[in-house]
């Protein structure tokens, strides 16, 4: 029951993330399928523009607002310097969203180009008090002052959104006016709340070709549709497959919850397998009842009641198990669940879970002890049929197919995360850090990167424009000779600078990397192999490339890395050579082994004198690259515990049936024992039956494990094997559990004194 309630809790901690908005059953986010190179790919973003239009287009649109991705920006009060995490949205944002507003309101937080709503923690930081942040300033990227006009509560871990700044919609079109009013390009989420009374169903028909009269890039080889999904759906069901909402963090959700259904479902066969072992105990009782006038009925809801009340007793244990559990739970989970004690519908699921346990589980042992024949148990000669031991053997095997599959699922697991962790992704995140290219470090690249390579544990420096673990950006604005114009490709693109190559440790195919030496390189561009492949250029060195309307050459190749999630296949990479701009970059810098610590002190000495408004960040590229599989993870770590406790619930339903036929066996085993046999062929026999109950799960659990286990694998393009020693070490380990757990009984009844057994006779 314990087992079960955390799982309960932590199904229902899932389920709730965004469901607290007051709108959410009106609120929805726009997601776009681009339909090109004879595929759908979608993905929950838009222009830049859309969220506007909509609103001035669509009667049906109440409210909407755009919300750009996170960044980490830097922020000044006085002598203060901070860095903090933050996002762009529209002046709608906080009336759409129910996050409590502490200071200010949901109409004035963003309604102006300079104004800044900001977190609790991030008041506190800054100005001691959300009260006393009101209306100060703050110094954005030391070169830009926002005025404080809101303050909003911390998000909880209810909430799938994670920021403590939001900035006006007009300041990041401002930030990237280059690209953001051209309707051909996406990014951005576009969240609307739709009118009382609109029919979704019709009002997404509607949007579906809504951007055919803005984009003019569309065309036979590139289209776009726009599709809808709730808010609240957004967390649980976060994948697309072919363009259509296939799922996510929901498999989990369904798979535990499963999980939680199964335990208890197995703590309930072992009561029945443990009453029904000390049934021989009881017989004389409802013999005597039964003469007396016992009813029948009357016995069945006694033996009910006496199950409900172990029910009512053990629930008040697991609760208390929960409470002590909890905290090591939400470590493990990264989670902040708490026992719901004030909320009525808790203590309903906790009536419910109580009756429904006691009833499956006291139902068969009081329909079993009810039908004994009182004369034969009064006589000393009642023996159960081969159907009630069927049963109980049934039930015992369908035990095992769950622990088995368990089993195996956990191997699967753990062994696709540990796959993941020791995958070649094609370069080398070890000793690799990310450095913000930010403030003054930007126009001192050359300096910096000089000073650093000087310094001891420097082994390379180069930047690019995006996190390498997650490198987004896309385009199909690239030509080259005897292409097929009536194909859209869409390639994925980076902007470097030199030294890219060894600061990352990639492999060349072909060519060379970005040097100074070549003038010609800054419209030069290294490709990935899927890159060259779909180009198709027989000798692609020096060959014409032309991208984003400038046209130069193809000057390397580079061997495929993975610059994603293994979750997705390695897209056609156009690498560029970025020139020394304010545009935000990641600088890369290389360490020696064991000496990381004392470079990022030396260089933190070299950014306080070249940038010295802002502070050191930085992250390690293996770091980063964990937090892409936060998820596996946890889901491994909650894998390992609960098939643990599955089996070992297991083990006692076993025990039961082992200690069961040991009774019934006692008066054979004595005539075996009188009749010479030893203790090793009575230990033989005993425990032969159950390990053929093992064989037979075992069969029966395989195939259904490997048909799951193939499915989840599905969702990785890079996956370990379904090799056969799995399920062989699976078996291995439920056979030596189930011989361990009735040995002991096997032996204590091969070494009775058989005296005993037979002295009635």
């Amino acid at each position: 029951m314990a087992c079960s309630l955390l799982i309960l809790l932590w199904v229902e901690d899932e389920k709730s993330v965004d469901a607290f908005h007051a709108k959410r059953d009106r609120l929805y986010v726009v997601y776009e399928r681009q339909y090109y190179d004879n595929k759908i790919e979608a993905f929950r973003g838009g222009p830049c523009l859309l969220a506007d239009e909509m609103k001035r287009v669509l009667p049906q649109v109440e409210l909407a607002t755009q919300f750009a991705w996170n960044y980490n920006n830097t922020f000044q009060f006085g002598d203060k310097i901070n860095k903090e995490d933050g996002n762009f949205a529209s002046a709608d944002y906080f009336k759409i969203f129910s996050y409590p507003l502490l200071q200010g309101s949901a109409e004035s937080a963003l309604n102006a180009p300079t104004k800044v709503a900001i977190s609790r923690k991030m008041a506190n930081t800054f100005f001691g008090s959300p009260a006393a942040a009101m209306g100060k300033t703050l110094r954005y990227e030391n070169r830009k002052d926002f005025t404080v006009s809101a303050v909003f509560e911390d998000l909880n871990s209810h909430s799938s959104q994670r920021f403590d700044f939001l900035l006006p919609w007009e300041f990041f079109i401002e930030e990237n006016i280059g690209w953001a009013k051209d309707w051909g390009n996406n990014g951005p989420a576009t969240y609307f709340v739709m009118k009382a009374g609109a029919d979704p169903v019709a009002f997404e028909n509607k949007l579906t070709h809504f951007l055919d009269s803005y984009n003019k890039q569309q065309g036979p080889d590139f289209r776009i549709q726009l599709g809808i999904q709730r808010v609240d759906q957004t967390y649980l069901h976060s994948e697309f497959k072919n363009g259509k909402i296939a799922g996510g963090q929901i498999e989990y959700v369904r798979l535990f919850s499963a999980v939680a259904i199964f335990i208890l479902l197995i703590a309930c066969i072992n009561f029945m397998n443990l009453t029904t072992a000390r049934s021989m105990k009881r017989a004389k009782e409802i013999g005597v009842r039964k003469v007396v006038g016992a009813l029948r009925s009357a016995l069945i809801r006694q033996f009910i009641g006496e199950a409900m009340l172990l029910a009512f007793f053990a629930v008040i244990l697991a609760l208390a198990l929960v409470y002590f559990a909890l905290p090591s739970f939400n470590e493990l989970t990264r989670k902040e669940i708490s026992l719901p004690l004030a909320v009525p519908g808790f203590w309903l699921t906790i009536i419910g879970l109580t009756l429904v346990t006691g009833i499956i589980s006291g139902s068969y042992p009081a329909i079993f002890l009810s039908s004994f024949n009182p004369i034969k148990v009064l006589k000393g000669t009642l023996r159960f049929g081969t159907k009630a031991t069927l049963f109980r053997k049934s039930l015992v095997v369908f035990q095992f197919v769950l622990s088995i599959v368990l089993i195996i699922g956990t191997i699967v697991i753990s062994k696709q995360v540990n796959y993941i962790q020791q995958f070649n992704l094609g370069y080398d995140r070890e000793n690799l850090v990310y450095i913000p290219l930010e403030g003054d470090l930007a126009k001192n690249y050359d300096v910096f990167k000089t000073e650093a390579l000087r310094t001891p544990g420097v082994r390379f420096i180069s930047s690019i424009t995006q996190d390498p673990t997650s490198i987004e950006n896309g385009s199909s604005g690239v030509d080259w000779d005897g292409k097929d114009q009536t194909v859209r490709i869409m390639f994925t693109q980076a902007g470097v600078n030199y030294d890219f190559t060894k600061t990352m440790n990639i492999k060349m195919a072909k060519g060379r990397d970005f040097s100074k030496e070549y003038a010609t390189d800054s419209v030069g561009y290294i490709l990935n192999e899927e890159a060259a492949k779909r180009i198709n250029y027989k000798n692609p060195i020096g060959q014409r490339l032309t991208f984003w309307g400038k046209k130069g050459t193809i000057v390397g190749i580079v061997k495929n890395f993975h610059f994603n999630s293994l979750h997705e296949p390695i897209k056609p990479l156009i690498i560029r050579l970025a020139g020394n701009n304010s545009t935000p970059y990641w600088i890369l810098m290389r360490t020696e082994a064991g000496k990381t610590k004392q470079a990022l002190s030396n260089i933190e000495a070299i950014c306080k004198r070249l940038n010295p408004k802002f502070p050191l960040s930085y992250r390690f590229s293996d770091e980063e690259y964990q937090k892409l599989y936060t998820s596996e993870q946890v889901i491994g770590k909650l894998s390992n515990w609960f098939s643990f406790l599955a089996i070992f619930i297991s083990c006692l339903g076993l025990l039961g049936l082992a200690v069961f036929t040991a009774e019934q066996r006692t008066k054979e085993i004595g005539i075996r024992k009188v009749l010479g046999a030893s203790t090793t062929s009575l230990f033989n026999l005993l425990s032969k039956e159950f390990l053929q109950f093992v064989l037979l799960a075992f069969i029966i659990a395989s195939p259904l494990a490997w048909l799951l286990m193939s499915n989840w694998l599905q969702n990785y393009s890079y996956r370990t094997e379904l090799s056969w020693w799995i399920f062989f070490v699976a078996g291995c380990m439920e056979l030596l559990i189930a011989l361990a757990t009735v040995s002991f009984q096997s032996l204590k009844a091969a070494l009775g004194n058989p005296s005993k057994a037979l002295r009635a006779e």
